[in-house]
């Protein structure tokens, strides 16, 4: 008597136990509120970090079937994985020189952060008979990449007489656009304006020039206005905001955090519960242990403080958040059961959860909440 064969298991034949939902009609929705907001400026969608974690080509694939004008990435990886959608790409930060030859062969947008880095395009595109398209990039205040302001006008006309570049555009970049009235935001667009009519005054222009984020766009429309007339937007697309400064688009959350209800028990007064015992029940409790932890982007801030959704009812979350499970009370559901979705961020009604919210918790920006979702959460767009 022979067994049967068993056919192997495919892993995508299991279902994951921690997943984000990614609204792409929401997504698109709020990038026409943007580019109306801007209007008659055209709209840069920075995708950098494979779109902050929640997924780089699905997200642009509908930005561009939405009409966005172009990508903004970190590096070549993103820009290249990009590029078959028709779209221009441009590196908004950096460029190292074994980066250049592939980059200007692919047809990338280029930045040019100083002197040096012009010479090595220009060289890398003469020599592969190609003319490589740039931005320049100026340090108008942030401190971190770009020419210097009162060298930009001198050192952008040497740029101008090397060969092989195309000066499409001239950008910088805003370190406090998040503080309304900010006299640093208000000077870094001054100077932008000066060295664009110091050049201008030496037969220097460009196409696309943009200075304005997600901040920006939010707190001084001037950055939207002539002379700039390109923007930048990343968080806003995602329903996000920064925890300061205003919130004038009327942009709505695409992601929510799902889960699932993995136990269920009674416990007896006195039970310490997680790591440490940092919280001990104070009378026979229903306890429910969710598939989801900090390995998958839930912040040790919300140990003891924060709740989960099961059934639209806040789960006040009991003890210490472990790598793979939390802990819950199931007080305020009685009828739950194993297997249960259980929304940890997002939901609807008084009790949704926001990235800001778990920001603040955490006592940081919802930059880093939005990036910090484990490998192991699928993303599944809807």
């Amino acid at each position: 008597m022979g067994f049967a064969t068993l056919r192997p298991v495919n892993v995508n034949d299991i279902p994951r136990r921690v997943w984000l939902e990614i609204s792409l009609d929401t997504l698109t929705g709020n990038y026409r509120k943007i580019a109306a907001a801007v209007a008659p400026a055209n709209v840069f969608t920075v995708l950098k970090a494979n779109a902050y974690g929640l997924g780089g080509l699905p997200i642009a694939q509908a930005l561009a079937k939405a009409g966005a004008s172009g990508f903004g990435v970190a590096e070549p990886y993103e820009a290249l994985q990009l590029l078959p959608l028709g779209k221009p790409v441009q590196i908004l930060s950096s460029i190292l020189p074994d980066e250049i030859g592939p980059m200007v062969v692919a047809g990338v947008i280029l930045p040019v952060t100083d002197f040096p880095t012009a010479r090595l395009i220009s060289e890398a595109a003469a020599r592969l008979g190609k003319t490589a398209t740039v931005h320049i990039k100026l340090d108008t205040g942030m401190g971190r990449l770009g020419i210097l302001a009162k060298e930009a006008p001198l050192v952008i006309r040497h740029i101008r007489l090397l060969p092989g570049l195309h000066l499409e555009g001239i950008f910088s970049h805003f370190p406090f656009a998040y503080e309304t009235g900010s006299e640093l935001t208000n000077h870094q667009m001054d100077l932008f304006c000066t060295i664009l009519d110091e050049l201008a005054g030496h037969g220097i222009t460009f196409e696309k020039r943009h200075i304005a984020n997600s901040d920006a766009i939010n707190n001084f429309p001037r950055a939207c206005r002539p002379p700039f007339n390109y923007v930048r937007t990343g968080i806003n697309l995602h329903g996000s905001f920064d925890s300061a400064g205003k919130r004038t688009l009327n942009v709505k959350p695409i992601l929510t955090l799902k889960t699932r209800l993995t136990a269920i028990r009674t416990l007896p007064a006195g039970t310490g519960i997680g790591y440490g015992h940092t919280y001990r029940l104070h009378r026979k409790t229903r306890v429910g242990t969710v598939s989801a932890g900090y390995a998958d982007g839930l912040p040790l801030a919300l140990s003891n403080r924060g709740y989960l959704l099961i059934r639209g009812s806040p789960c006040p979350v009991l003890g210490r958040i472990s790598m793979d499970y939390t802990a819950v009370s199931l007080e305020s559901v009685p009828d739950a059961q194993i297997g249960d979705e259980v929304v940890c961020l997002g939901g609807e009604g008084v009790h949704a959860l926001t990235v800001e919210d778990w920001a603040a918790l955490k006592n940081t920006h919802p930059y880093e909440i939005i990036c910090s979702f484990g490998n192991r959460v699928e993303r599944r767009y809807v």
